[in-house]
């Protein structure tokens, strides 16, 4: 059908846009093409530096170096402390998105249940995504193989080569070395551990607590390449770690092997002091634990073991066992006596004890007439009644805090406890009441309220040795250890202190002379473990406990504890050892211990210095230039040169005065 010319204009008409709305399309048009291309310029050009940066970090992943901790001397340079190397397993959870399904195989190529890495991953729900989780450590040969084998199914697996500890076999020293361990979310709430991350291993006691900022050094990291599979291609550059400083500790390793021995099999502790500077020497707490349990995750079976042992064996007995003192309580008690005036005019009848307000006190012995040269070598129980009643307690407490009893002795180690020294003061702000003459009694041979350390009596013994001088206890030289750091570590373990006592010259003599006879005169407690050509002084305590002193009871809680606090020489000592044996019974079976230690000191320092005799007067190699005229030209007077015989007169004149003075020193 053919349309008319009129009707075609009028259907052209009828199709063709209005001008209007074919200009808007263009302008839309371009409006877009203009959008696109300001947004691929900004793409291509301004933002091509981050979207590069962001590429990188794809493909570039950071692994953290973990820097070994330092190393533990004793003071002669032995290493007690070292690390190992070890292999550990990180999860990676920038690597999959949903760990959920291979949670399953995971759990059986480590060895772990799906419910200990379910636990692993709500503990670091909160902690950035990139941050590696630790889910094993020390893995097996055979586990890590299976993390290489399933490198492209479980790219979220990560390897990562560390330092782990390595302690002394069956506890050695354990209580003094203490352990590390992981991080807990309670410590990650402290201040003291602000900077931390958690996974993180510190010091959880101990040295390894004490001096963890030093000891654990700065992580380092690694920048790798990694594909699609997140497996290692490519090495780029690496932050160096910074090791931990080692230590050197004040402890003498055969010392502290003579301690864990005397000890061994019983409950109790052993702590080695020398006087002049405060170092210790040894310390040794039984029961023990192994540390080299803690370094890796604890088993559970094993942390039920220590929590169910009645011993307690993570206490640290030598300054956390507050027991009543017994008997070596009564050198303070001669102190405050003396000092007051009033124990060298006392002469007291001993029938097997006496009574005071309507109670008899008995004593072990009829001592007959004591006064205060024999009380001690005897440890006459009614002589120090007698004594606590002309003082009371107010004056005994003032002279037993004043040597730090019933205080901390601020030793550089975590947990110390103070102990108790009783008082009118004291009862009447712990118990509300006042208190009665009665309960002096037997304050004065160190029963009733009244308790110590292991460390307390070693301090406050060895102080009364040294004529009133008291030194700070620590197992860690302060030179080692940077001024601020040594600063902190004061304030963080606070406690008497550097201090002196008053203590004239007569009652110093008194004491230490009394002291030396209970060990070598056969009056005295201790006469059993006297040491022949050894100037061996000190005090026996048998402190009976609530229920009795029953020496082969069934039930060993009713047996009394054995003390012994002894040194040598008796005057300004240079080693002091206290020994606790709980249920030991009588303090003369703890002498025995402490008599094996002094023995091992006092040998080892007879060798050094016969050594040191020895290389002092050993005459020069003759030369073959020396036996020849022409070799030297002659001289007289004063630079001539002594022949063998004078120089041998001479080495025997100055061996005698060596001798002479260093017996004058031990007196």
């Amino acid at each position: 059908m053919e349309l008319n010319p009129q009707t075609e204009l009028a259907l052209g008409k009828a199709e063709k846009l209005p001008l209007g709305k074919l200009h808007a399309a263009q302008y839309l048009v371009a409006a877009i093409l203009v959008i696109l291309s300001i947004g691929l310029w900004r793409l291509e050009v301004v933002s091509a530096d981050n979207f590069r940066a962001m590429a990188e970090a794809n493909r570039i992943r950071k692994v953290p170096v973990m820097a070994p901790r330092g190393r533990l001397f004793d003071r002669e340079g032995r290493l007690l402390v070292d690390n190992y190397p070890s292999v550990s397993c990180y999860l990676l959870r920038e690597q999959v998105k949903d760990l959920s399904a291979d949670l399953p195989k995971i759990a059986s190529g480590l060895h772990l249940t799906v419910e200990q890495i379910e636990a692993a991953l709500k503990r670091f729900q909160l902690s950035p995504k990139y941050q590696p989780i630790p889910l094993k450590q020390d893995i097996t040969p055979d586990e890590q193989a299976f993390i290489e084998a399933h490198r492209n199914e479980l790219p979220e697996l990560e390897t990562l080569e560390e330092q782990r500890r390595v302690y002394p076999r069956d506890g050695f020293a354990a209580h003094l070395i203490g352990y590390v361990g992981e991080i807990s979310e309670e410590d990650l709430n402290k201040e003291k551990y602000a900077f931390y991350q958690p996974g993180d291993v510190v010091g959880k006691s101990g040295v390894e607590a004490t001096y963890d900022a030093l000891l654990r050094g700065v992580d380092g990291s690694r920048d790798v390449i990694v594909n699609s599979h997140g497996k290692e291609i490519g090495h780029l550059g690496e932050t160096m770690a910074k090791p931990g400083q080692d230590l050197k500790l004040t402890i003498d390793l055969d010392l502290q092997i003579a301690a864990e021995k005397a000890i061994e099999g019983k409950n109790g502790a052993i702590v080695a002091m020398d006087p002049h500077t405060g170092e210790i020497l040894a310390l040794a707490s039984r029961p023990t634990f192994d540390p080299n349990q803690f370094s890796v995750r604890l088993s559970k079976s094993y942390w039920n073991e220590i929590l169910t042992n009645p011993e307690h064996p993570l206490l640290n007995k030598a300054i956390q066992a507050q027991l009543a003192p017994g008997s070596t309580f009564k050198i303070i008690m001669s102190v405050a006596g003396l000092q007051e005036g009033v124990a060298q005019l006392m002469h007291v009848p001993c029938n097997h004890g006496a009574t005071f307000y309507g109670h008899y006190f008995s004593c072990d012995r009829n001592h007959g007439m004591v006064t205060i040269d024999n009380a001690i070598p005897y440890s006459c129980d009614t002589f120090y009644y007698t004594l606590a009643n002309r003082l009371g307690i107010d004056t005994i407490a003032r002279y037993a805090t004043s040597v730090g009893i019933g205080q901390k002795t601020g030793i550089d180690l975590p947990d110390e406890v103070s102990g108790t020294m009783p008082s009118t003061a004291w009862k009447l702000k712990t118990q509300h009441e006042k208190w009665y003459a009665g309960e002096t009694i037997s304050v004065g041979i160190g029963q009733g309220a009244v308790t110590a350390t292991p460390i307390q009596l070693a301090r406050a013994l060895s102080g009364i040795a040294s004529g009133g001088v008291l030194r700070r206890p620590h197992v860690v030289f302060p030179d080692e250890v940077p001024p601020d750091q040594l600063e902190a570590i004061h304030e963080t373990f606070p406690g008497s202190g550097e201090k002196t006592i008053p203590l004239s010259t007569e009652n110093w003599q008194i004491i230490t002379d009394a002291m030396y006879n209970v060990t070598s005169s056969p009056i005295g407690t201790a006469y059993a473990a006297r040491l022949e050509g050894i100037d061996f002084a000190g005090k026996t305590g048998t402190a009976d406990i609530v229920g009795g002193r029953e020496k082969n009871s069934k039930n060993k809680n009713t047996i009394p504890n054995a003390w012994f606090v002894g040194m040598t020489p008796r005057r300004n000592p240079d080693i002091v050892v206290a020994v606790l044996w709980e249920h030991g019974y009588w303090g003369n079976n703890s002498a025995r211990l402490a008599s094996g230690i002094i023995d091992t000191f006092v040998e080892k320092q007879r060798k050094r210095a016969n050594n040191i005799r020895i290389a002092a007067v050993a005459p020069a190699p003759v030369t073959a230039a020396a036996d020849s005229e022409d070799a030297a030209p002659k001289t007289s007077g004063a630079d001539r040169p002594t022949n063998p015989l004078l120089r041998s007169l001479a080495a025997r004149i100055m061996e005698s005065c060596w001798l002479r003075l260093h017996w004058m020193h031990n007196l």
